[in-house]
């Protein structure tokens, strides 16, 4: 960076310093970030005012660029919409004889003016596009100046907005900085790559009149190089020209090579260098073997993208991420998960982010941003402006694999007689820009609509969105968009238009919607699971797209919290060392069967496995299935049936194998039906299970314990005390918190005191129960009115179906046990709990659009009656057992929930053992 003097802000930490573009980046550049004088223009009068040469003490606050003037890091944290104006001066003297400088913004949302020193040096309309301004002659080398920019949003129905109902953009919200170029320079590139090592690349230089010039690439340290004269005119002169990579390294999320490296005009003795990079990669589509549909391909070879939907959002920062380590930080954590794939959603996303992602490696379906009113002509010239803008900036990434110009119809409606409609000149329209997009980029997948209205026009992408809940709904509803997708139908396009052999794949998916009033902040493992498999189970699948990263405003549905913090899946619980990551291996095992089943103690369940495979990783090879049914038998792993299977690993797609025959075990439990794949080094492919829920008729329970017992169901109790208490889950739960008491009156057989009790232990399930606002009145809970798309963000503590997935946040509580009064022992309950590991929770749910606890569960506990008790307890005939919660450690009086038969994780009532 060259060396100046920032006048106002010399001293003080800049905001995201890095170049903004690691793609396009010359070595001549100050960044802009940082403080600036700021004000509102309620009434709008600084253009009649002429605040762009007022003083700038007359600006009545100070802003920090580039965070939008709505978000918490702006500093100044106002939601209006409107005018404001921005003022910063400084000095800038790095700049050599003849050459040009210019002032880059990298967005401002939604129309801005520029000034230096007073001069309009220019103007820009667009919320999402970057621009930039040759301010040469109006720039006062070896003196301070002034740049001044007024940006209004007035949210105008025909702006490009996409979701920014999360937090507004307004105003300057990605970076700002000077760039100084040589008299002639290049103006832009397009690098297009084959995947014999042919580069193609075309662009245009820029110059004040006609010269002699020599254009060079150099890439990869020297190997990949090319030089040529060429003949500028005054204004834009076009190059073409075709570089050959011997051996090339194709570019891929396992494998993500970029070749790096400058282009360098050089004339009238400077030269312009431009330091950016490439990768070698081809996406597109083909038909394999004797399928009449295509599978979506990298390189020439089939991919299954495992991917999911990312909104882009930062509570601190909205749009813009606070720090370039999140932006790196967030690939990784995409990439941990084991996923391949990102839909950026509805936003292009900062250039920085895409560098990461071309950097560590995944694929890239980016959204043109849409706007909310209707497609009127002024709509229609402002989005095709702006996309046009959003496509060249970033046409040289090679993790970006797709477009998608327009999203579940979103500005695409016209209302009529009050009725709205996609109308048959609108879709004409849509078909444009989809043809526009393609003739302006042929060397990635084009989507028209990314629809949730079956509404498709002209696609190369065939792809929908669900939200369901429910096994057997979903199971239906996918098998169903599978049937009806074939050349030729009319399923999911609109307007008369049909099928083509587009690849078939899911753009949005999950629970979150699928539930009344939404899913609110729940667990999401157990259906995430099930879902997965249906999606794998189709061979003419090509991936899907999950809802979502993190969390965001209203939606909770995400992989991680919208900190970035963990939540826990619970899958290591039934797979030792399964993770979500499992899922999304691209050779997988599909258990073509229930997440849990109900079924008799001994019987037999015959299990259907299929073989997914979209990598040639381990073509030709012999991999191992190895499987169990096993259960927790109170205490420990038991083992009912196990086995091994051999398989041959070729080809893509779907495969049947061999069905699994399993028998169940002999008492009641949660049986689990678990398999892991391994490669011939004992490497761990991928893990996957399903569960049963074993009965065996008895209506004290059979179990794996000795001596005798009886079953006390939770609810059966004799007294309890709390302000706030329920049952739930048919009564197999019971709730009570913040403290307070529950109570059971035992009595013991008359048969075993009379043969002698020498030993007596309770044994149950139970766990803290943080009280939400909905359980301490159950009157609210209702409908609630939710404008989702513009981010209105309710308590999800009011939400009839929140019930907080496990995550690193715990909500510990901790219960005194008591017996005929005296204090026996207390239990640490160190959460409350809800994943895939309440699977009787999630079994016994009495509607699948309408959650109630569901994935809750708790512990195991034992707890042995001390002998000196047992004595009275005999001569009684029985005893009272108490489960207490104090608040004399406030931290720790979380509740309790007890669990009943048919819910949490075990399946047990109380127990009561004696011998």
């Amino acid at each position: 960076m060259a060396s100046t003097t920032n006048i106002e802000t010399a001293t003080q930490a800049i905001p995201r310093p890095e170049h903004p573009r690691p793609d396009w980046q010359r070595s001549g550049w100050l960044n802009l970030n940082g403080e600036w004088a700021f004000r509102f223009d309620a009434d709008d009068i600084g253009l009649s005012e002429q605040w762009q040469t007022i003083e700038q003490a007359s600006y009545d606050a100070k802003i920090t660029v580039p965070f939008s003037w709505v978000s918490p890091l702006s500093g100044i944290g106002d939601n209006r919409k409107g005018i404001a104006w921005y003022s910063r001066i400084l000095r800038f003297d790095e700049i050599a004889s003849g050459e040009k400088l210019f002032l880059h913004f990298g967005a401002v949302d939604y129309t801005a003016i520029v000034w230096v020193n007073g001069i309009q040096v220019g103007t820009h309309s667009g919320g999402y596009g970057a621009f930039s301004f040759d301010v040469t002659d109006a720039w006062q080398a070896g003196d301070v100046n002034r740049i001044v920019l007024r940006a209004e949003d007035q949210d105008h129905a025909y702006q490009t907005r996409g979701k920014q109902g999360y937090g507004e953009t307004r105003g300057i919200w990605q970076t700002v900085w000077l760039e100084t170029r040589a008299s002639s320079y290049i103006e832009a590139v397009r690098i297009v790559t084959k995947l014999d090592g042919t580069i193609e690349i075309s662009g245009t230089a820029e110059s004040a009149g006609a010269s002699q010039a020599t254009l060079s690439f150099d890439f990869d340290g020297g190997r990949v190089r090319n030089e040529f004269k060429l003949t500028l005119i005054a204004g834009t002169t076009s190059f073409r020209t075709t570089i050959q990579v011997s051996e090339p390294r194709h570019w891929s999320p396992e494998d993500p090579f970029l070749y790096e490296g400058t282009i360098r005009l050089s004339a009238n003795g400077s030269t312009d260098t431009i330091g950016t990079y490439f990768g070698i990669r081809e996406i597109g589509s083909a038909l394999f073997d004797d399928r009449n549909y295509k599978w979506i391909t990298l390189n020439g070879k089939p991919t299954y993208l495992s991917g999911t939907l990312d909104q882009a959002f930062y509570p601190v920062g909205h749009f813009t991420a606070p720090s370039d380590q999140e932006l790196q930080d967030e690939i990784w954590r995409l990439k941990r998960l084991n996923l391949n794939f990102v839909r950026i959603h509805i936003k292009p996303e900062e250039p920085r982010k895409l560098y990461w992602a071309d950097k560590l490696g995944i694929l890239v379906m980016e959204d043109m941003p849409c706007f909310w009113g209707e497609p009127d002509e002024t709509a229609r010239a402002a989005y095709e402006a702006e996309a046009k803008e959003i496509l060249d900036r970033d046409y040289n990434h090679p993790s970006i694999i797709s477009w998608v110009v327009f999203n579940e119809t979103w500005g695409l409606f016209t209302k009529r007689d009050e009725v709205r409609s996609f109308l048959p000149e609108t879709q004409e329209w849509v078909r444009s820009v989809y043809r526009w997009a393609k003739s302006e980029d042929s060397t990635r997948l084009i989507e028209d609509n990314s629809p949730c209205n079956w509404d498709h026009v002209e696609s190369d992408l065939n792809t929908w969105h669900f939200y369901k809940n429910g096994y057997q709904i979903l199971r239906d509803h996918v098998q169903e968009v599978v049937d009806k997708t074939f050349p030729g139908s009319d399923f999911n396009y609109i307007g008369g238009n049909v099928q083509s052999d587009a690849p078939l794949m899911n753009s949005e998916c999950g629970a979150v919607w699928g539930i009344e009033g939404s899913a609110g902040d729940s667990d999401l493992a157990w259906q995430y699971r099930y879902m997965i498999n249906e999606l794998r189970r189709h061979d003419k699948m090509c991936g899907f797209i999950f809802t979502e990263f993190h969390d965001v405003v209203n939606e909770y549905n995400g992989y991680y919290r919208i900190d970035g913090s963990d939540k826990d899946f619970g899958y290591d619980a039934f797979v030792p060392g399964m993770s979500v990551a499992d899922l999304h291996s691209p050779d997988f095992i599909v258990i073509d069967a229930p997440p849990c089943r109900t079924l008799d103690v001994g019987q037999q369940a015959e299990i259907a496995l299929l073989r997914s495979s979209y990598s040639e990783r381990y073509h030709g090879q012999t991999l191992r299935l190895e499987w169990e049914l096993w259960y927790d038998s109170l205490g420990g792993k038991a083992v009912s049936s196990q086995g091994t299977q051999a398989i041959e690993w070729n080809g893509y797609g779907v495969v049947p194998l061999d069905n699994v025959t399993a028998t169940m075990p002999s008492v009641d439990s949660l049986a689990v039906f678990a398999v892991t794949l391994r490669d011939s080094q004992e490497k761990t492919v991928t893990r996957n299970f399903i569960t049963f829920d074993v009965r065996s008729g008895d209506s004290n329970g059979a179990y794996d314990l000795e001596g005798k017992w009886l079953s006390v169901p939770v609810s059966q109790y004799a007294r309890h005390e709390w302000p706030h208490a329920w049952h739930a889950l048919n009564d197999h739960k019971i709730n009570g918190g913040s403290e307070g008491f529950v109570e059971y009156e035992i009595k013991l057989p008359a048969e075993a005191i009379a043969e002698g009790i020498g030993h007596i232990e309770a044994v149950f399930e139970a766990g803290a129960k943080v009280i939400l606002v909905k359980d301490r009145d159950k009157s609210i809970e209702k409908g609630i009115d939710l404008d989702f798309m513009s981010g209105y963000t309710p308590d999800p503590e009011l939400n009839p179906s929140t019930y907080y997935m496990t995550d690193e946040d715990r909500k510990p509580s901790l219960a005194k046990v008591s017996i005929d009064g005296q204090y026996v022992e207390s239990l640490s309950l160190p959460d409350d709990p809800a994943d895939s590991r309440g699977a009787l929770s999630w079994h016994y749910q009495q509607r699948d659009n309408k959650l109630e606890e569901a994935g809750s569960y708790g512990y195991l506990h034992k707890v042995s009656v001390p002998s000196r008790l047992i004595p009275a307890i005999v001569l009684a005939g029985g005893f009272k057992l108490r489960l207490e919660v104090s608040g004399e450690i406030p931290a720790l009086a979380g509740g309790l929930a007890l669990y009943g038969r048919n819910a949490g994780r075990y399946p047990i009532d109380l127990l009561v053992r004696y011998w």
